[in-house]
Parts: C-alpha cells; sequence; structure tokens
C-alpha cells in the first residue's frame, strides 16, 4: 500500500479458506479507490489484499481498437479528397460554405488526432519522451479543436433554426470559428503546459500511455480535456434539443415558405431522437466495446454522413434539409 495503485489493476479483498485451502473472496468487499486499503467482511478470519500481477484486459479491445481507428483514417483521407474535388462545385452559398468548412476542419483534426495516437500507443515506452511529449499535446489540442468545431456547427445550427431568413457573412463565420475552433483549444493546451512544470512527465503527460494524467476527482491533466469536451456535448445536445422543437412547432410555416413536407420534417426529427437514444451510454462490462467501436469508426461515420448518404438535391437546397443531416452529424461528433 505504499506505492500508488497502478492503473487498470483491481484490488481483491480475501481470505484463507481453511476447508478449500485457497484465497476466497466470499463475503469480502472492497471499499473501492477512495479507500483502498479498506476491506469489509461480515466473518471473522485471516484476510488479505491482494494485487492483480498484470493490468486488466478486455479480450479484443486493443485490436478492435486499432482496426478500427485505421479504417477511421483511411475514409478520413478520402473524405477530405471528396471536399476538395467537389469544393467548387457544393460550396456556392453560405449555408454550403458553413457547413463544409466545419466539416473539413472536424476531419483535419481527427485524423491528426488519430495518426498521433496509433503512432504512440502500440509500445509508448520504447519511444521518446520527446515524441511521447509532443503526440500527448497534439492529441490534446486536436481533439479538443475536433470538438470545439462541432460546437461552431451546432451554433450555426441552432442560428439557422432560430432565424432561419437571416444569413450570415462567410467572414464573420470564419473569423468566429478560426477563434473558437482553434484559438480557445490553443489556449488551454498552452496554459496546462506551462502550469504542468513545461509538460513534465508524470505531471502534464504519463509515460505509459502518452496522454493526459488522471489522478482522482477533479486531479490530473485530464479534467483539462473532459470539462471542455462535457460542456460542449451539453450545449450541442441543447442545441440539437431547441432545433428539433423549432422544426416540429412551426413545421407548418417551414412548409409554406420551402419544399419541405411536415411529414419529413417528422421523420427527420424521429431519426434524430432515435440517434440520441442509441448514442447514450450504457454502463455495463459491454461498453467498452460500445465506446470503442462509436469513437473508432468516427471517421468512417463521418464518410457516411457526409458523403455517401448525403442524396440531397443540388438543385433543392436549403438551409432546412442541411439542418437535418448536419444534427445527425452533430450527434455521431459527439
Amino acid at each position: 500500500m505504499i506505492k500508488p495503485r497502478p492503473r487498470n489493476v483491481e484490488l481483491k479483498c480475501v481470505f484463507w479458506d481453511n476447508k478449500k485451502h485457497v484465497f476466497s473472496s466470499d463475503g469480502c468487499k472492497w471499499a473501492g479507490p477512495s479507500k483502498e486499503g479498506r476491506c469489509t467482511c461480515d466473518h471473522l478470519s485471516s484476510f488479505a489484499l491482494l494485487l492483480s500481477k498484470e493490468p486488466l484486459d478486455v479480450p479484443g479491445l486493443t485490436y478492435l481498437t486499432y482496426a478500427a481507428l485505421s479504417l477511421s483514417v483511411l475514409s478520413l483521407i478520402v473524405t477530405l479528397v471528396i471536399e476538395l474535388i467537389v469544393w467548387s462545385d457544393v460550396v456556392k452559398t453560405s449555408t454550403l460554405y458553413l457547413r463544409h468548412t466545419a466539416h473539413v476542419n472536424i476531419c483535419l483534426c481527427l485524423l491528426i488526432g488519430n495518426l498521433c495516437f496509433l503512432a504512440s500507443s502500440s509500445n509508448p515506452e520504447n519511444i521518446s519522451d520527446l515524441w511521447c511529449r509532443t503526440s500527448a499535446v497534439l492529441k490534446h489540442f486536436c481533439y479538443l479543436a475536433m470538438f470545439f468545431w462541432t460546437f461552431c456547427l451546432s451554433a450555426t445550427l441552432l442560428h439557422q433554426a432560430v432565424f432561419l431568413f437571416h444569413k450570415v457573412s462567410k467572414a464573420n463565420y470564419l473569423r468566429f470559428s478560426l477563434v473558437v475552433g482553434y484559438a480557445i483549444p490553443l489556449i488551454i493546451v498552452f496554459v496546462t503546459f506551462l502550469t504542468c512544470n513545461g509538460g513534465a512527465e508524470g505531471v502534464y503527460y504519463l509515460e505509459k500511455t502518452c496522454w493526459l494524467v488522471y489522478g482522482g476527482l477533479f486531479k490530473g491533466t485530464f479534467y483539462t480535456f473532459i470539462i471542455p469536451v462535457g460542456a460542449i456535448v451539453f450545449i450541442n445536445v441543447f442545441s440539437m434539443l431547441v432545433v428539433i422543437m423549432k422544426l416540429i412547432s412551426h413545421h407548418s410555416e417551414i412548409h409554406q415558405k420551402t419544399d419541405i413536407s411536415p411529414e419529413k420534417e417528422k421523420a427527420a426529427a424521429k431519426t434524430v431522437v432515435r440517434s440520441i437514444i442509441l448514442l447514450t451510454p450504457i454502463f455495463a462490462y459491454a461498453f467498452e466495446y460500445i465506446f470503442t467501436v462509436l469513437n473508432g469508426f468516427q471517421g468512417f461515420f463521418i464518410l457516411l454522413t457526409t458523403c455517401f448518404l448525403d442524396r440531397m438535391d443540388k438543385q433543392k437546397r436549403s438551409p432546412v434539409k442541411y439542418t437535418y443531416i448536419s444534427i445527425k452529424c452533430s450527434i455521431v461528433y459527439c
């Protein structure tokens, strides 16, 4: 109990069973990470606190992570190439410009973050300290920037839903997005890096993971990532609910001014609600696999939602239609 418990290592409270001549955990319970040295048992015997020799490992999770991220990297590259090819043909209005600009930057940030993850996660103990620190900084910045760009996208959707026919100039949107999407994450990473002894190992990042430090409840640099991301996810869900309510309550007005039928609006709203339910975290053992699949295949989901499943008629595009598609994309990103 002198040294801190390694990550992913489980403690078990046991007693010596004189009849079976083995250690048994029957009637004993570990108090948890907050009280690591305490065991609660309902009988008297000779007790011990055993520590696993190896970290706990979910079967096949590592291979699933590498496979999912590899496919995502390829999908993101394909998405960026497609965006580059069709950019001049699709970006003809302010609405299209706002949407595709956000998608390109989201793909770019996620691509760089995933490449750094793949390059530093196989054998982090064997890579240099400089690259491990650089990888941690790049992942910290890129993943934060990706979520802040989803916030830019959701803010645009909310503005379009509330002020349906109010146009936003490309210059104003680009300035807003660059400040929110890149400047704010850069400030967060820069301040965190400086306040952690210049990115020192064990303070800013861990050598075993090349990622931020988690030291317990609200301890460590991990919370400089999870708190902004949690706030953005909350705001995105709130914006999405406002957009859904706006579309449902004003479907007759929108139908009179656009070419969208009320049935299509209700179907789109149902799709969004169904997506929320399906993506709600399931706190079970299977959550490890679900979390890995949903996050690892993000790049592939982006390729599907932004390119292959975008079947809207180029001659009949409208802000409301893009609101439907972009809401679903924002849910996938979250």
